[in-house]
C-alpha cells in the first residue's frame, strides 16, 4: 500500500525569519529543572522543547514574548536574555472526585474505532498536541476508569518520545489537565501499536467526555531529516519523530493547540478524490475502560 504523508500546511507554507539563537533553563519555585516543557515564540510558527536538566535553545531574540507550557504548572509569557532562568510556577490542581478503593478489572472495553492505516502526520519543527475527545456515555457507567491509552505511530527513530495528555472539555474546546504530572512514553521504530497502561490514576471519564492529547517534544533525540519536501529551504527538511497515524472521521473530534490556543479540526472540501477529502483528520487513539 502506498505510504500517504499529509503535511501540515503551515509546515509548508509557513515563512522563514532568521532569529538569534537564545538559551535558558527552566526551574519550579524551589529550583529544580523542569523538563519537557515547550516553549514558542508568541504569534510565530517557532518553537522548541526543554531537555531533561531543563535547558533550551530557541531561535529568537530577546524583545520577542517566549510561551511556557507545562503540565502542573501555570502557563507563562515572557521576554528573556540569553542564559535566563524561567521559573515556572505551580498549578493549583482540583481532582473532580477522589475515587476510593481498588478496580476490579472484571469488565474490559475497547472504544474509539481508531485503526492501523498507513497516513501519516509530520509534527514540523514546533511543539504542539495533537488530540481526540471521547465523548461520554451511559454505558459508560459500568466501565467508567479509563485502563489504557492506545495510539499508532509511524516513527522515523527508535525511542522517540511523546507525551500524553488528557484534558476537560467544556463543550467547545478541551480546557484542563485531568492529571497534574507528565505521562512521557517511548515508542519503537515503524509502524506500532502503543498500549499505555494509566490504570494507577484511577481515573474517570467526565461527564462532558475526556480529550485525550499526543504533544511532540522538540528535542535532539527525536529529530530526523525529510528528504524531497520540494523546497531548498533548509527549514523544512527537518522533523521530529514520531509521526502519528491518522484516521479519516465524519465526526468532528480533532483538535489541536499551537501557540497557546485550541483549534476545532474542520472539513476541506479538496474537490478530489482522496480519502481525506471533505473528512475531518483525527489521531489514531482509542481507549480501553474499566470497572
Amino acid at each position: 500500500m502506498m505510504l500517504h504523508k499529509i503535511y501540515c500546511l503551515f509546515l509548508v507554507f509557513v515563512g522563514f525569519q532568521m532569529n538569534a539563537q537564545i538559551k535558558g533553563t527552566v526551574i519550579d519555585e524551589f529550583g529544580n529543572p523542569i523538563p519537557y516543557v515547550n516553549i514558542w515564540v508568541d504569534g510565530e510558527s517557532n518553537g522548541t522543547t526543554s531537555n531533561e536538566d531543563g535547558s533550551f535553545i530557541i531561535n529568537s531574540t530577546k524583545n520577542k514574548v517566549l510561551v511556557f507550557s507545562a503540565v502542573g504548572f501555570e502557563t507563562k509569557r515572557t521576554t528573556l536574555n540569553n542564559g535566563d532562568k524561567i521559573i515556572l510556577v505551580s498549578k493549583i490542581h482540583k481532582l473532580n472526585e477522589v475515587v476510593i478503593g481498588k478496580l476490579k478489572f472484571t469488565k474490559n472495553v475497547e472504544i474509539g474505532e481508531a485503526k492501523k492505516k498507513r497516513s501519516n502526520f509530520f509534527s514540523g519543527d514546533e511543539p504542539w498536541i495533537y488530540a481526540k475527545r471521547f465523548q461520554f456515555e451511559e454505558s459508560f457507567v459500568e466501565t467508567p476508569f479509563i485502563k489504557s491509552i492506545i495510539f499508532f505511530t509511524d516513527s522515523e527513530k527508535r525511542g522517540a518520545k511523546i507525551k500524553i495528555r488528557l484534558f476537560e472539555f467544556d463543550n467547545s474546546i478541551p480546557t484542563d489537565d485531568l492529571l497534574n504530572e507528565d505521562i512521557v512514553v517511548s515508542v519503537n521504530k515503524g509502524m506500532s501499536k502503543n498500549v499505555i497502561d494509566v490504570s494507577k490514576y484511577k481515573l474517570k471519564i467526565p461527564k462532558n467526555g475526556v480529550v485525550v492529547g499526543l504533544e511532540w517534544l522538540i528535542i535532539d533525540e527525536n529529530k530526523f531529516q525529510i528528504d524531497n519536501l520540494g523546497t531548498d529551504d533548509e527549514k523544512f527538511r527537518y522533523s521530529y519523530a514520531p509521526s502519528l497515524i491518522i484516521n479519516y472521521s465524519d465526526e468532528e473530534n480533532a483538535f489541536s493547540y499551537r501557540n497557546g490556543a485550541w483549534e476545532k479540526a474542520k472539513k476541506y472540501d479538496l474537490k478530489t478524490n482522496d480519502p481525506w477529502n471533505n473528512k475531518i483528520l483525527t489521531p489514531a487513539i482509542n481507549l480501553i475502560i474499566t470497572n
